[in-house]
């Protein structure tokens, strides 16, 4: 796969994003996830690609190939700055294109919920996969709202302190955390025991069929190079987005939208999730939801895990939002 894509960089919102991109025709983008880069896409860009579309996986701020993150600042890293970095990615690779197809998974579906919200203008369709639209709680900070439900071991919590978790990580061995990481299925809450990551976690040393030892050293060997404090910085900046987007308060997502989820997934099973998604509060605040798909016995990287499935969920989803725009067209046209 990465021999068949190309590998580009641009100057956006202060950094230089490194993306990668296969195919010609609209735009699909891509936009990943922790602990990822755009190779978690690698299934889903060549089979779009395949389709007619344009594929297009950025490596987000402090991840990957992409430089410039003020990584010692976690306050740059609001979902405003990401979406503001994809936006001008856009605006510079397809300035043609006044909407593209959107596909994010874990952080890149916070992102992509994220760039619904400010810009739907951006969006024609947003295939979400497993973490759904979480609306700002006006009296709520999350990190305290974390801890007091999960407590001080819960992952969310143990990544705040910059340095702590880097060193843990280091000392168990980056590779290691990343297979860690990619192969957890415990379906609940994930909890990193200071000083001792992961040893009570069920991840196996054993690799799933649909995870090489190749893919891991792919990932591996990029946070071997630049880290992780990038990548953290995104948790440790959830208060701070809190702060920033208050103005969005009760926004609906006004975009249409497919959302896809395993029922393994530690988000599937947090509290009160299931009833979120499935008895209408999901639907009341993203109204243009078509679906909610539940994957049978999938973990959390659905993606890689089952890419056939999610690949043809994508492809036929899109076509259908673009069959519908194309039929509004022409009757506005009659």
């Amino acid at each position: 796969m990465e021999d068949q894509v190309e590998h580009k960089t641009v100057a956006v919102n202060g950094i230089n994003m490194h993306f990668v991109e296969i195919g010609q025709g609209p735009i699909v983008l891509f936009i990943h996830g922790f602990p990822e880069c755009w190779y978690s896409w690698r299934h889903q860009m060549s089979f779009m690609a395949k389709q007619g579309y344009r594929a297009v996986a950025p490596d987000l701020r402090g991840y990957g190939d992409t430089t410039g993150a003020p990584n010692d600042d976690p306050s740059k890293f609001t979902t405003l700055d990401i979406v503001g970095d994809l936006v001008e990615l856009l605006n510079n690779i397809a300035p043609q294109e006044e909407k593209v197809f959107v596909v994010g998974h874990d952080w890149g579906a916070v992102v992509s919920w994220a760039l619904c919200l400010y810009r739907p203008d951006k969006v024609k369709a947003f295939v979400c996969l497993s973490v759904a639209f979480n609306p700002r709680n006006p009296v709520k900070k999350p990190l305290e709202t974390l801890r007091k439900v999960y407590g001080d071991d819960y992952y969310v919590v143990r990544f705040q302190e910059p340095g702590v978790i880097e060193g843990e990580f280091e000392e168990l061995g980056i590779k290691n955390v990343v297979k860690k990481f990619l192969t957890y299925r415990t379906p609940g809450p994930l909890y990193l025991k200071k000083g001792k990551p992961f040893e009570d976690t069920s991840s196996t040393d054993e690799l799933p069929g649909w995870l090489s030892d190749e893919d891991i050293d792919f990932y591996a060997n990029k946070y071997q190079q630049i880290g992780f404090t990038g990548a953290l910085n995104y948790y440790r900046s959830i208060d701070r987005n809190w702060e920033v987007t208050a103005a969005w308060t009760g926004a609906k997502i006004q975009v249409p939208v497919k959302f896809i989820i395993g029922d393994l997934d530690i988000t599937y099973n947090a509290p009160g999730a299931k009833d979120y998604l499935h008895k209408g509060a999901f639907k009341k605040l993203v109204p243009l939801l078509e679906d909610v798909v539940v994957l049978q016995a999938v973990g959390h990287f659905i993606h890689q895990e089952k890419p056939k499935e999610i690949n043809e969920h994508i492809y036929n989803y899109i076509n259908k939002v673009s069959s519908s725009k194309n039929h509004s067209n022409i009757c506005a046209i009659l």
